[in-house]
């Protein structure tokens, strides 16, 4: 159990509640430990502290245009890795046709994100549809391929060497921001026992430290004529999440996480109302996450707090680097136009720092560090 140095303070003029009633003609930045839920400090600025006139330097925010990589990629594993650490690898998948090959991971858990269009997966738990807004749990060491009839575009996050778990939510209740009740499993149905009578031979692609074996059955491996246990394959639907709102406050991030792994986060942001306390804060407050990197991948809708940014696209803010609403949007911080967000996207925010790869650096849109610069 940690125990930080106990501090409690109100030193000039400042708010008594995070987040509300901020001093007139000031901007409140959050300094905080272990992303929103250790001690945090809030100071009260007369300038965004995002109004930078330069930045320059490996801390600078990132946006990448994943709309731009290349389709095509048959297998997962030829996908282009985007962002990566030890502990977890963000892909970026452009499937324009069945897989010709199984596939399994053995370094981790997979989570997949479909942000367009739909497919079959086949696994060895059965067979399960998924369409656009999915997120497909593959626990570590399942076999699966997808069977489509068009493009898919997913996202996959590995959870290295970890398995993905549903978040502690407390007060709230174990129902609360969507019951479990709405995870669907594969089903061992007619599809998928007849897509077992192929008469043909199929390989299964193996990854293991990050090297792709391949081990090649004169039959079909995905034979199972039924399981049973407390292991299995899911599906979620950002459809079917129900997010924490709060009428008087504006929550962390941390509110709406979805999944956890071992070092890292994945959160989801879902159509909410705006808080309606005239002193509430109405979009995302300016803070330094010192502890996370900062990973957004934006799915689908109107995103409020960022500008010109559009669906498929992701934004990387390395821990430390001080960030919040756009200058627009800062318009709307206390009064908004509509009365609900209507947007979706994944955050995932990671205890080790990420690296931007080659082919991530490819698809980097340039200009996004200026950005926040006030308008003239």
């Amino acid at each position: 159990m940690k125990s930080y140095i106990p501090v409690a303070r109100v030193e000039g003029t400042a708010s008594r509640q995070a987040h509300c009633d901020l001093p007139e003609g000031t901007y409140e930045r959050e300094m905080s430990k272990e992303g929103f839920f250790g001690p945090a400090a809030f100071f009260h600025h007369r300038h965004p502290p995002t109004g930078w006139s330069d930045f320059s330097g490996p801390l600078r925010p990132r946006a990448l245009d994943l709309n731009r990589l290349p389709q095509g990629a048959t297998s997962p594993w030829s996908a282009p890795a985007v962002l990566a650490n030890a502990h977890c690898a963000i892909r970026y998948w452009r499937l324009q046709k069945s897989m010709e090959r199984l596939v399994r991971n053995a370094d981790g858990d997979e989570l997949l994100f479909v942000h367009a269009g739909s497919a079959h997966v086949y696994c060895d738990f059965g067979h399960l549809e998924v369409v656009a807004g999915d997120y497909v749990v593959l626990p570590r060491g399942t076999m699966w391929r997808l069977e489509t009839a068009g493009t898919v575009d997913a996202m996959l996050i590995e959870a290295t060497n970890s398995s993905y778990q549903l978040p502690d939510k407390g007060l709230v209740g174990h129902h609360a921001i969507f019951d479990p009740a709405v995870l669907d499993t594969p089903k061992v149905d007619a599809a998928f026992l007849a897509q077992q009578s192929s008469t043909r031979g199929w390989q299964v692609e193996v990854k293991k430290r990050g090297a792709v074996s391949l081990i090649t059955y004169p039959f079909n491996p995905l034979d199972a004529v039924g399981w049973h246990g407390d292991l299995a394959v899911v599906r979620l639907n950002v459809k079917d999440i129900r997010p924490l709102m709060s009428h008087r406050y504006h929550l962390p991030p941390s509110a709406h996480t979805t999944f956890l792994a071992g070092r890292f986060v994945v959160c989801t942001f879902v159509p909410r109302p705006f808080e309606t306390d005239p002193g509430a804060l109405k979009v995302p407050f300016f803070h330094n996450n010192d502890d996370y990197d900062e990973v957004i991948f934006y799915h689908a809708g109107d995103f409020f707090s960022r500008d010109n940014i559009h669906p498929g696209m992701i934004t990387f803010h390395p821990g430390g680097f001080t960030h919040g609403p756009h200058p627009k949007a800062l318009k709307r911080m206390f009064q908004q136009t509509k009365p609900a967000t209507d947007e979706y996207a994944v955050m995932i925010d990671t205890r080790d720092p990420l690296d931007v790869t080659e082919q991530g650096a490819a698809v980097e849109c340039q200009d996004y560090v200026n950005s926040w610069k006030q308008p003239k």
